[in-house]
């Protein structure tokens, strides 16, 4: 396809390189000359230098040939103006990212009444995946399937768990008839797991599971189950609020440290059942003061990675259940890998993964269509989620007689609203939601799964 990113910023980089690396056309246009020549001289891409609003620059981009225009700048005005300038030049599909909290209840209007594709807010979906991690404080990741019906559920083997030392074949049903072990990752080396496959302590193991056996789940193998009631948040940006108002709206006590002056004012009217304390989050007497050790959960949001980290490894032994950590640099990857973090949600990767779900859906011919994709592992591994279609080469094929591509697993199948976890003799059939997880990159259809 042939696509424009409008912005170079982190999240325009990420999706310049991806979309490259998938076989698309890719032009990137930003105002800033320098940072853009940094951009096409990284990744293969095209550059044009201009205003994405301008008509003007968008046909230098090549708007005339554009399947998709993707608008991340800063600006969510100029996000929205973006797709409007490009639907009237061509009628490509357009995606803008739209962050302001003052949208979020005009989003029907951008998409039916100025014609834009999608609307995406990341720091809202961060939001999102903060507030399951804090139901289930226990596990690292979660990652959703089928419409929240199916979750894939990441987590540390803890020590003297049953777990340890077993092959998969060999546990007992108590502990995996509910599940299936998808993804193991052991010093920096990232395994698609079989029957054979040996579980040692220390090990990042994913699993899918429907969301009800989860937390059961957790508690055979080991894991501690608590609740969350006190959270205590650092940062009182979008996220942050974002973040309040789905806890407060579960019951959740949440108090949040922020040092604007003039923020914590809007909060205390956005939020008001929630207490705002105006003060330095980076200062750990602070935290003290303000009963750190009684809270359930520490949550770091503020803009700066290095202090989100660093407050993170502070609060890490002084709360009871769960410290999750806002990352905004994927460069930062190998360096976390190696750090005691509990959990680490990036924005741009959440912002990403849902706009290469839409690019894939695009560029799909084969009438089955993609519903989800996750980048695991800092992108190593993907689990996506397809419907299969009428012409699917598998459908009614028992999955052991399929030549499936190797280091991939078929994890999951919903089927009339029915979950289950597929064996050798069961198929595929036209209409399900298949879960699929690889090491492979770029896969678009169902039919990707299959040797050719």
């Amino acid at each position: 396809m042939q696509i424009i990113i409008v912005g170079c910023g982190k999240v325009g980089r990420h999706l310049a390189m991806q979309l490259a690396q998938e076989g698309h056309s890719v032009t990137v246009i930003d105002t800033n000359g320098t940072v853009l020549k940094k951009v096409t001289e990284i990744y293969d891409v095209m550059g044009v230098t201009g205003n994405g609003t301008s008509i003007g620059t968008l046909k230098d981009a090549g708007l005339a040939d554009t399947d998709l225009l993707i608008a991340v700048t800063q600006s969510d005005e100029v996000n929205i103006l973006c797709c409007v300038m490009a639907r009237s030049g061509n009628k490509c599909r357009t995606i803008a990212r739209v962050r302001d909290p003052i949208y979020l209840t005009e989003q029907s209007f951008f998409l039916k009444e100025l014609g834009i594709s999608m609307v995406i807010n990341p720091e809202r979906a961060v939001a999102r995946e903060m507030a399951a991690l804090l139901r289930l404080p226990s596990a690292v990741e979660i990652d959703t399937f089928n419409k929240g019906r199916i979750e894939m559920l990441s987590f540390r083997v803890p020590d003297n768990s049953p777990l340890i030392g077993k092959k998969l074949r060999e546990l007992p049903a108590s502990i995996s008839s509910s599940v299936l072990f998808c993804v193991a990752e052991r010093e920096n080396e990232v395994i698609i797991p079989d029957g054979d496959f040996i579980t040692q302590k220390g090990d990042l193991i994913s699993v899918i599971t429907p969301p009800t056996t989860g937390r059961d789940f957790f508690r055979r193998i080991g894991l501690t189950v608590g609740e969350v009631r006190d959270v205590m948040i650092v940062g009182g940006g979008e996220i942050g609020y974002y973040l309040t108002k789905r806890l407060l709206k579960d019951g959740i006590k949440v108090k949040i440290v922020e040092k604007d002056r003039e923020r914590c004012e809007e909060l205390c009217d956005l939020v008001p059942e929630a207490t705002i304390l105006y003060g330095d989050g980076a200062d750990m007497n602070l935290l003290r003061e303000e009963h750190l050790d009684r809270m359930d959960a520490f949550v770091a949001v503020t803009n700066m990675d290095e202090e989100n980290i660093i407050l993170s490894l502070f609060a890490k032994d002084k709360v009871f259940s769960k410290v999750i950590t806002k990352i905004s640099h994927s460069e930062l990857g190998e360096v976390i890998r190696n750090m005691d973090l509990d959990s680490v949600v990036n924005p741009m990767e959440i912002c990403a993964e849902t706009i290469l779900t839409y690019a894939r859906a695009m560029n799909n011919s084969m009438g089955s269509d993609i519903e989800a994709l996750y980048l695991l592992r800092e992108g190593r591994v993907e689990a996506m989620e397809f419907i299969a279609g009428e012409k699917f080469a598998g459908n009614g094929i028992p999955l052991q007689q399929l030549k499936l591509k190797k280091n991939l697993l078929i994890a999951g199948i919903t089927r009339n609203g029915n979950f289950f976890i597929p064996r050798g003799a069961d198929a595929i059939n036209a209409g399900d939601s298949v879960i699929i997880v690889s090491v492979h990159k770029g896969f678009e259809t169902l039919d990707d799964i299959l040797e050719r």
